[in-house]
């Protein structure tokens, strides 16, 4: 494969809006593991060309300008009148240094870019006016055939499917609809083709007679029916190509050091990355810019978006979005980490913990059905069972600080805005709705403030201890209320 040069321009046509989707949203932005199916057209086009792709699109694919801004240039068909207007509406913004036009279709996005880089080369070796890629395929239907010469060896004229004769529909060989043009001549004849006299369209491989009556070669690159250069029409389509796109990501990450449990149920975007040894059981679900590092495991049931997680940690059965994790964390089953959450270096979260828009710090504990939301929480804090910051007043959210080595007992509440100092303490139950200092011991609803009792020992030693039933400042009763259960 030869490197292609600048001259090459790929015009990709989207202007359908892809009626057979029965969708309010044009079919190219339907998506496969992650991106638009456009998008991995576009690739394709870069990588062999290496310049922005020209995009035709129509008034009902206008979208298409906002969603790929930064990957591609854009040319208007006011009406789709067929491939060759399409064509057409593209050599009127096309650069006169694009000595040679790739033509794509925007629905059929699992093109190889060495498929491609094959067929200019064939171009230019030939100089033909013409190259398009043919496929034999078992189930033409709907599908323009390739008719040649008696000898089998000479590309005559391609013909669409609804005005194909009988004979012509029994071909097996399509046409892909993957072209390169010889760009002088393809400005000056794309004018010249007529309209079909059955559906009034212009079509493209029209342009296969014009350089013949030219003289000018005509060359094709058949290729095997891999399913590659399949289109997309419909939702029936649309999920096949997924389960191919699917496999081939899978087994991607797999020979680059990744344990799949099951491939078959492991779901991966294109965009994710994975470490070697990362392991995935069945039924995660990765999206997005999600990374994770090397040796973690993630376990059945999870489903994580755009997030960062570091290496050797658990994740089970949970579901993390926008967040970060760092290494050797333990999250699950059934914990949920909201967009905007960070966790530290072997923090652990237990059954049913929630997290969002906050930092847990390294060596924080969060044990189950518990809720921390808008806080900063302090290294090797313990957060109890059924803890939650109450971080919403009805009109606007409120930030909780917890301090480093904070002992939250089960079911405490913390009403932000709040503080809570370094070594504090929180009774199960207690309401905190005032500032906790740095040691003391938060106690009650609503919570009132005293020392830990190893603390009132030390500083009151020559006091007796009271009998444990006294009252509910009994030691006994205090150590109950501190305790928070895992």
């Amino acid at each position: 494969m030869s490197q292609t040069s600048e001259g090459v321009l790929p015009v990709v046509l989207a202007a359908g809006l892809g009626t057979r989707m029965k969708s309010r949203q044009p079919k190219v932005l339907h998506e496969l593991c992650g991106r638009p199916m456009l998008a991995f057209v576009l690739a394709a086009a870069r990588e062999v060309s290496g310049r922005r792709p020209l995009v035709v699109y129509s008034p009902p694919t206008a979208v298409l300008k906002d969603v790929f801004a930064d990957e591609a240039d854009f040319a208007l068909q006011p009406t789709p009148l067929g491939t060759a207007d399409a064509v057409k509406a593209a050599m009127a913004v096309a650069p006169e240094s694009a000595d040679e036009i790739l033509v794509l279709s925007g629905d059929v996005p699992l093109v190889q870019a060495d498929l491609l880089a094959e067929l200019v080369d064939m171009r230019r070796a030939r100089n033909a006016a013409v190259a398009l890629i043919a496929v034999r395929s078992s189930e033409p239907e709907g599908l323009g055939r390739v008719v040649r010469s008696d000898d089998g060896g000479q590309v005559l004229r391609i013909v669409e499917e609804k005005d194909a004769t009988p004979d012509e529909l029994e071909i097996e060989e399509i046409n892909a609809g993957v072209y390169v043009f010889d760009g002088a001549w393809l400005r000056r004849r794309i004018g010249d083709v007529k309209a079909s006299p059955v559906s009034g369209e212009f079509y493209l491989p029209e342009l296969v007679t014009l350089a013949r009556e030219d003289r000018r070669p005509v060359v094709s690159l058949e290729v095997e029916d891999d399913g590659t250069l399949a289109g997309i029409n419909d939702r029936s389509q649309l999920a096949r190509a997924e389960l191919e796109l699917r496999m081939i990501i899978n087994e991607r990450h797999m020979l680059a050091g990744v344990t799949m449990v099951d491939p078959f149920r492991t779901y991966v975007d294109v965009t994710v990355e994975l470490a070697s040894d990362v392991v995935l059981e069945p039924g995660v679900v990765l999206r997005g810019s999600t990374s994770i590092g090397q040796g973690t495991r993630i376990g059945a049931g999870s489903q994580i978006i755009d997030t960062v997680i570091g290496r050797d940690c658990f994740i089970w059965a949970s579901m993390l979005e926008s967040s970060e994790v760092e290494d050797e964390v333990q999250i699950g089953p059934f914990s949920h980490l909201r967009p905007k959450s960070s966790i530290g270096r072997k923090a652990k979260l237990g059954n049913f913990a929630e997290v969002k828009a906050s930092r847990l710090e390294p060596g924080v504990q969060q044990h189950h059905f518990s809720y921390i939301g808008d806080a900063d929480v302090g290294e090797r804090t313990n957060v109890g069972a059924g803890t939650i910051t109450c971080n919403y007043d009805g009109v606007k959210k409120h930030h909780t600080k917890i301090g480093k080595g904070v002992f939250l007992g089960s079911d405490t509440m913390l009403v932000a805005p709040v503080e809570l100092g370094d070594g504090a303490r929180t009774g199960a139950g207690s309401v905190v709705t005032k500032d906790v200092p740095a040691g003391m011991l938060a106690l009650g609803v609503p919570a009132r403030l005293r020392k830990p009792r190893a603390q009132a020992e030390t500083t009151a030693a020559a006091v007796p201890e009271p009998a444990a039933d006294a009252d509910t400042g009994s030691p006994a009763v205090e150590e109950t209320a501190e305790r928070s259960h895992r």
